[in-house]
């Protein structure tokens, strides 16, 4: 599995990191980062659910 959020498009709402603050974060510039590339100890269902509660679609899952 493999995780990005697009910068572009992120409004740094920080609905993301509410969800998973196991994944994701804001960085500096107050914009989703993902933090992590180790997702074994992840439940990949709450992953989804942050990638569906942003509101711009910024987050991208590959599998």
């Amino acid at each position: 599995m493999k995780v990005k959020v697009n910068q572009d498009n992120c409004i740094g709402c920080g609905a993301c990191e509410a969800i998973c603050s196991e994944v994701f974060a804001l960085n500096d510039d107050g914009l989703s980062t993902v933090i992590t590339d180790n997702f074994e100890n992840v439940d990949k269902d709450t992953i989804k659910e942050a990638t569906e509660g942003c509101p711009t679609s910024a987050i991208e899952i590959e599998e």
